[in-house]
């Protein structure tokens, strides 16, 4: 899916940082990266209140970042994923171009006013196009290692990966990750 009203090579947002833009209808908007189970259409639709398919701009790549499982949510009660700095890694994930009356939901969701995470910008690409001033979520306190996700979190984040199209390649690491890491903590607690 590709956002046709881009067409530049560089899409950026205001430099006033809130990422603003303007649709058609002069709605604000911003872009979200989503690296977690909000890559799914689906269920990011049960936390916005309306469908989200129309808002994907398409498969994002986040160069210098690798994702890990540093979040224990306490509505889940599972290891969430989380993005680090590491220059020898990428994250894939999807990028959405949301209406900005749709903000507060998501940081509701992401736990911000509880301290759970906090807006990141960052700049992803989509195929030949970069896009700066991308708003996406890390970790405030970040777990001292990854915790295990839950079977009903992973069915999410792996639908969203395969729904949306990330590569192959990268939900193949993805999948294995979470078999590896499901498969230490039943060890640990067995």
């Amino acid at each position: 899916m590709v956002d046709s009203l881009n067409s530049q090579s560089i899409q950026s947002s205001p430099s006033d940082s809130l990422t603003h833009e303007l649709d058609a209808q002069s709605e604000p908007m911003f872009y979200y990266f989503a690296y977690g189970s909000c890559m799914c259409p689906v269920d990011l639709k049960r936390t916005l209140g309306e469908p989200t398919y129309d808002y994907v701009v398409g498969v994002a790549r986040l160069s210098g970042y690798k994702l890990g499982f540093y979040y224990r949510s306490p509505h889940r009660d599972c290891g969430c994923l989380d993005i680090v700095k590491d220059v020898n890694s990428y994250v894939e994930g999807v990028l959405y171009r949301l209406p900005m009356r749709l903000s507060d939901r998501l940081d509701i969701r992401e736990d911000v006013s509880m301290g759970g995470y906090q807006h990141e910008l960052i700049t992803v690409s989509v195929d030949k196009n970069i896009y700066t001033n991308v708003r996406t979520y890390s970790v405030i306190n970040k777990l001292p290692r990854e915790l295990a996700p839950n079977d009903w979190y992973s069915n999410v984040v792996l639908r969203g990966a395969s729904t949306c199209g990330l590569t192959e390649k990268y939900f193949w690491q993805l999948f294995y990750h979470i078999y590896r890491l499901q498969s230490y903590h039943q060890r640990q607690y067995s």
